[in-house]
């Protein structure tokens, strides 16, 4: 299959666009994506965690019709597959699931590769089945906020990540933002929210806890690896 060539961006361009984004609300943010990029070149993942209703109801709102991926790891709780069927028929998503190959997961399932080796399983599981598809597209839309860790607190809303564009338009929403936001669209929470799990990944590696502290829980990891 050929890859589609990408036109390159500049540094200089990245500091515009960033420069005129940080302007914009919200929801001008993603339409003004769609005049500086064309539709099929906008890449959007969801994880359908915590509080993944916020980024998904603008989409719905502004770019109905953008193709939604979420990356089936096989180890989801069976909460976030039910939140992920709630927010789909809510808001009319358009959702795709992309896994490992199927081998692949299997051998980390049974070498419960998660205990020995989190960074491993979650590039088999995570970081490699989005490879694929990321040469497709010139831009990558993500739900990530500055106040979520210490690693996301040094981001722009555009960075070059290798050869994708990465686009956070949530990025300098406080939290206590989006939690008005939520209150005031009466955005419907992961279900497990209410019993303490702030940041939700994969059953195995995730524990109630404050914001990110209950994800890979004594283990230093912060990140799986798809946004570094």
């Amino acid at each position: 299959m050929h890859t589609p060539v990408k036109p390159l961006i500049t540094e200089k361009q990245i500091k515009q666009l960033n420069e005129k984004y940080k302007a914009l609300d919200l929801k001008s943010r993603i339409k003004e994506v769609y005049s500086d990029f064309k539709a099929d070149e906008v890449m959007l993942t969801s994880s359908f965690a915590a509080t993944s209703a916020f980024l998904l109801k603008l989409f719905s709102e502004v770019h109905p019709n953008q193709l939604v991926y979420f990356i089936d790891t096989g180890y989801h709780f069976k909460e976030t597959l039910n939140y992920k069927k709630q927010l789909t028929e809510t808001y009319g998503l358009q959702v795709k699931s992309v896994r490992a190959v199927a081998a692949e997961h299997e051998f980390t399932s049974n070498d419960k590769t998660w205990k020995k080796n989190p960074d491993y399983c979650c590039h088999i599981n995570k970081v490699k089945p989005l490879e694929k598809i990321k040469s497709n597209y010139r831009v990558w839309v993500s739900g990530l906020m500055q106040w979520q860790s210490d690693y996301r607190a040094s981001l722009d809303i555009f960075e070059q990540r290798k050869d994708i564009l990465k686009f956070y338009p949530l990025l300098d929403v406080s939290k206590e933002e989006r939690d008005e936001f939520i209150k005031k669209h009466q955005l419907p929470f992961h279900p497990l929210v209410k019993k303490g799990y702030f940041s939700i990944g994969c059953k195995h590696c995730t524990v109630p806890g404050k914001d990110r502290s209950g994800r890979w829980n004594n283990n230093p990891k912060t990140e799986c690896g798809l946004h570094l």
